[in-house]
């Protein structure tokens, strides 16, 4: 691994070469560095290399480090979400992937309407089915959709997957394109406050056939911060 500075260069080079394979503008994809583990310090590196978007997978964390880092960044929360950390998340972070549920939905709206913010919200969609993950499965999403598209507060942006773990990435190009497919159904619906304009999916090991499915948004942290120890 190099630098840190020198990996974001990397990934961005490699963002770039699958959008342009896509026949997709670079520019149209958010690179969030994901940097569960991963110290202020370290964070700052990536910062200085031009990063602005940052996911965490835990709000206790995020907020733990949210005052050591600058203002201006754009924090995602990319892990499963509990209810009862509904009030810390709105606080810091205007961007949740992890939406899988009509109860988090209301507990979210009930603390964004408190505080008069508005939360951008992927629905988190477990494409292959895997017990270990969370999100809902294909079949349940659009009747979460049309749960949510009620709430003032939640803007729902699109959807998120998080695909199995492969070593060779085509094995889950069939779960993004699912995923791809079922934003195209869902936009079809024209529910109040839905819009399918964001696809988070696509990680360290196969974000660039992600990209070529489609995704806007890929969370990346090996590839940026090297493995976690």
């Amino acid at each position: 691994m190099g630098t840190v500075a020198d990996n974001v260069a990397a990934v961005r080079e490699r963002i770039a070469e699958a959008a342009l394979r896509s026949g997709r503008r670079p520019e149209d994809i958010r690179l969030i560095a994901v940097t569960k583990t991963v110290s202020p310090e370290v964070i700052g590196q990536a910062l200085a290399a031009g990063i602005t978007d940052v996911g965490e997978n835990r709000v206790q964390e995020a907020l733990g480090k949210a005052p050591a880092l600058p203002a201006g960044i754009t924090w995602h929360l990319i892990g499963h979400l509990q209810t009862n950390k509904a009030k810390q998340a709105v606080q810091l972070f205007p961007w949740v992937h992890s939406l899988d549920s009509l109860h988090l939905a209301q507990a979210l709206e009930k603390r964004a309407a408190a505080t008069g913010v508005r939360v951008k919200c992927l629905v988190e969609v477990n494409v292959a089915g895997e017990a270990s993950k969370h999100g809902v499965r294909p079949e349940e999403a659009l009747k979460l959709l049309e749960g949510v598209a009620a709430l003032e507060h939640i803007e729902v942006r699109g959807l998120m997957t998080v695909a199995p773990y492969v070593t060779d990435p085509e094995e889950v190009r069939p779960v993004f394109r699912e995923l791809a497919a079922l934003a195209r159904q869902a936009a079809e619906l024209k529910l109040p406050q839905v819009t399918m304009t964001e696809l988070s999916m696509g990680m360290s090991g196969d974000f660039e056939v992600a990209i070529e499915e489609g995704a806007t948004m890929v969370r990346i942290g090996t590839a940026i911060f090297g493995r976690r120890s």
